[in-house]
């Protein structure tokens, strides 16, 4: 192995200790801990299959060479096994520049209106849509945990888990795709509301959290929290449950408040809460260890700034573009129908060429 690939060594080894672990039985009786680890196995596949393919063409290369000092005959074949050799060195490389450990990772996902009044809340609605037919199409199961919803059909705000069925390779994974979506989206259209057919701008805001497998991933002390209970309520304020069913719930030392109000038990709706309210600590832990890294590296499509302008929906043009990676395309209305793929893919190639470069710098 040469030096620059010395890193792999100690990813092998894990790869190999997960693997015996995930054979143990004992190991699956903690659903958490498996997905957990079956989440990391993954990651790591990638690396394996990169080194095999890589310690492959380098023995064949090297076994060409010695062979060649004594047989001209096996010149012939040396420039393509050494090509193959550096074609295989850079994909290793690429595949051990450090990735995203949440990558393999469910989200949950919030919406919230924003400038624009109830043109907002119907925007909302428009990007819940989206996001509900993109996973749709990615064969992701969806569950909207909680909702406020105006009276024309818009959404104050929603929040949404997002699961994937299964993740081959964390570069599937709901997280890998959906978190750069975080941040202010700006609408650009004639509002169902005016009558003078002007064109307005509003925005609506997404927030975005890597979910926790674990409940033990993040620890919550109960005398931390303040539980609330109230009767949840529907469009223009009107009571739609006559017991208190509805659950507040507030992190004192943070501050976080998360309210569900959607199922119908008070058990249902605490438990929802908590879930969210773990995805929203995890979140939180996440951005302080950045923040205080000295070689903290923040993604030029990513940032924890969620006040950041990041995409502008243009109706009359039927325009989308995206302000941090320079994509444009003018199929907006597929784009709205879940055609979201292209949008993110260019989220992704920018971050990951960042990364590369980063890696290149060190």
């Amino acid at each position: 192995m040469t030096d620059s690939f010395a890193a792999a060594r100690p990813l092998l080894d894990e790869h190999a200790d997960i693997e015996r672990a995930l054979a143990d039985p004992a190991v699956h009786a903690d659903a958490g801990r498996a997905r957990t680890l079956g989440r990391r196995y993954a990651e790591l596949n990638q690396v394996v299959r990169a080194y095999r393919t890589w310690e492959s063409a380098h023995d064949d290369a090297a076994a060409a060479a010695e062979l060649a000092a004594e047989d001209e005959s096996f010149a012939a074949e040396l420039p393509a096994l050494r090509a193959a050799e550096k074609e295989a060195a850079e994909q290793l490389r690429q595949v051990l520049v450090p990735r995203d450990p949440d990558d393999g990772r469910d989200v949950i996902l919030e919406i919230k209106a924003g400038e624009g009044g109830e043109e907002s809340a119907l925007f909302a609605g428009d990007l819940l849509r989206m996001y509900l037919r993109y996973a749709e199409r990615r064969g992701w199961g969806t569950q909207v945990l909680d909702s406020t919803q105006t009276e024309l059909g818009g959404y104050k705000d929603v929040q949404v888990g997002i699961k994937a069925r299964s993740v081959q390779d964390p570069a599937d994974g709901v997280w890998a795709n959906l978190k750069y979506e975080g941040g202010v989206h700006r609408v650009q259209r004639v509002p169902v509301t005016e009558s003078q057919g002007r064109i307005h701008t509003s925005a609506a805001g997404v927030l975005v959290f890597p979910e926790v497998d674990d409940p033990g991933e993040v620890e919550i002390d109960p005398n931390d929290l303040r539980i609330d209970v109230f009767r949840s309520s529907g469009p223009g304020g009107q009571s739609v449950n006559t017991t208190d069913s509805a659950v507040r719930i507030t992190h004192l030392p943070t501050g976080i408040v998360v309210s569900m109000q959607n199922e119908k038990s008070q058990l249902q709706n605490r438990e929802q809460a908590m879930r969210v309210l773990r995805a929203r600590l995890l979140a939180a832990q996440q951005e302080a260890a950045a923040a205080e890294a000295a070689d903290l590296r923040r993604s030029q499509v990513r940032t924890v700034d969620r006040s950041e302008r990041i995409r502008t929906y243009n109706f009359p043009e039927n325009r989308i573009a995206d302000h941090r990676t320079g994509f444009k395309a003018y199929n907006l209305d597929q784009v709205l129908d879940g055609d979201l793929d292209p949008v993110v893919r260019s989220a992704i190639e920018a971050d990951e060429a960042a990364r590369l470069a980063a890696a290149a710098d060190a």
